[in-house]
């Protein structure tokens, strides 16, 4: 076997040819000046290699180049860093999935959470409308006992009339207690005038009358009296109690027509027609 070395051009070219190796040198050589003799040579050298080349080959003595031990190992080397590059890549592309699949479960889990605390804040508040109004059906129709909120009867009523503006169900309960709190006064009297009113707003006409009639207990004499009574003698008219809205018009004009308005007066002459009761 013959071993080429690497000082001749020749043996350079060889490798190029034959086994495609180049070998890296660490120091730089000078450039050459490539003239026509230096090209005459170097086509003189490669003619004389091809020849030898050929007889070697000819004579069962082939030609052997073997590869410089640098660059087996530096291409040992390479080969190993492109397999380290590629197991890098491979990596790096699952590192990178499932940083994808993380975030879009990250980004789901947010939607969901949210979803979530809607519903729950949905849920919180229709427990709570359901709780109130649970509360307000058992205060309402729980039964009515004697409490003063405010400690006297004239605060109690001013209480309950307001509150009869704002919120009729509650303000109706208010009148009803001070109705059971404060009995045989003004202000019981009262409550029990309003209650009637509200009752013939609602198209409650016979409760009206029950209001009215404990309202005007003894025929007393305040203020309002003569309006409850002309109240009370047309929600007699309307329940079909003719007879009895006469008497209560008679009461009129016996206890409250003489104090009262003249639209009041006018009022029960009406309601007499309406009545039909028979003139004095």
């Amino acid at each position: 076997m013959l071993k080429l070395t690497r000082n001749t051009i020749l043996t350079a070219v060889g490798v190029a040819l034959i086994g495609g190796v180049v070998v890296a040198q660490t120091t730089p050589l000078e450039p050459i000046q490539w003239d026509k003799r230096r090209l005459d040579q170097l086509d003189r050298n490669v003619r004389r290699l091809e020849r030898a080349v050929t007889q070697r080959n000819a004579a069962g003595q082939p030609v052997l180049v073997e590869t410089d031990p640098e660059v087996v190992v530096l291409q040992g080397r390479v080969e190993t860093m492109d397999r380290r590059l590629s197991d890098l890549e491979d990596t790096l592309r699952r590192v990178n999935g499932e940083v994808e699949r993380l975030t879009f479960g990250i980004d789901e889990a947010q939607r969901d959470n949210a979803a979530l605390r809607n519903r729950l804040v949905d849920a919180d508040r229709r427990v709570k409308a359901i709780e109130d109004a649970a509360k307000a059906e058992a205060e309402l129709n729980g039964p009515i006992v004697a409490n003063s909120p405010t400690g006297a009867a004239g605060t109690d009523i001013a209480a309950a009339v307001r509150l009869l503006d704002t919120d009729p169900a509650r303000g109706e309960r208010a009148l009803q207690t001070v109705i059971a709190t404060w009995p045989d006064t003004n202000q019981a009297r009262e409550a029990n005038s309003r209650l009637g009113d509200l009752y013939v707003s609602r198209d409650q006409r016979a409760d009206a009358v029950r209001v009215y009639a404990a309202a005007l207990q003894g025929w007393p004499t305040i203020h309002w009296a003569g309006e409850t009574t002309l109240k009370l003698a047309d929600a007699l008219i309307a329940t079909d109690r003719k007879t009895q809205a006469c008497a209560a018009l008679g009461e009129f004009q016996r206890r409250y027509s003489a104090g009262g308005t003249a639209a009041q007066r006018t009022r029960a002459t009406q309601l007499r027609g309406r009545a039909s009761c028979p003139t004095s």
